[in-house]
């Protein structure tokens, strides 16, 4: 179930559904899914569907990943990114084979144990991580020209809007767990101004406080 032929169909299915860009869809053919995930779900890693991973996280359904990705890549491909939320490093392994430099926090240090280690088995060198409150983001290596959100605030939140670069673009889901979430890219269009425009309902964990050990 981790045949080439299965991403292959994954791939299409993606297509189907709208995906365009052929630079994501051959990153998402050939990135191992399957090694972001327990075992015991392997069989499951190219199914268009999030699954769960530990510490009560999940790993984004691939559709959500490449539209994601998708969205940051355009009008151009930045020289670096911010990913809030690295969970099981898939997504920031997404990025790392399209964009130059992939910065990438998380506040469970267990998880971002384990992405460590999948990065380095698979040769992905270009990842740099940090076990930090995620809502803080990496200021020191800002302003960013694109910054990935992977889990849902209940709204954008300051700090990250400061860190996206004049002309730089923000994928963020928002909304309650309870409630309606959705997929929203902002654009910030000066110093002071930003423009938001909503696009798909997506479901994520919430973007929570703090950091675990």
């Amino acid at each position: 179930m981790t045949s080439q032929r299965t991403r292959d169909r994954l791939v299409e299915r993606l297509r189907d559904k709208g995906i365009t860009d052929e630079r994501v869809l051959e990153v998402m053919r050939t990135t191992p899914r399957h090694l972001f995930i327990d075992e015991a779900l392997a069989h499951r890693a190219y199914e268009d569907s999030s699954l769960p991973i530990s510490q009560g996280q999940t790993i984004s359904q691939p559709y959500i990943v490449a539209k994601m990705t998708e969205l940051l890549l355009q009008p151009r491909v930045p020289d670096f990114v911010l990913e809030v939320g690295t969970g099981s490093g898939y997504q920031s392994a997404v990025l790392s084979r399209l964009v130059p430099k992939v910065y990438t926090v998380e506040r469970i240090s267990a998880l971002l144990d384990k992405a460590r280690q999948v990065h380095r088995e698979i040769g992905l060198r270009n990842i740099y991580s940090k076990h930090s409150d995620g809502s803080w983001g990496w200021p020191e290596n800002g302003p960013y020209p694109a910054i990935m959100v992977t889990a849902a605030p209940e709204k954008a939140p300051d700090s990250l809007l400061q860190q996206l670069a004049v002309g730089g673009r923000m994928v963020i889901p928002v909304g309650s767990l309870s409630g309606d979430q959705q997929l929203k890219l902002i654009t910030r269009v000066s110093a002071t101004d930003y423009e938001e425009r909503t696009l798909d309902a997506v479901r994520f964990v919430p973007l929570l406080d703090g950091s675990v050990r």
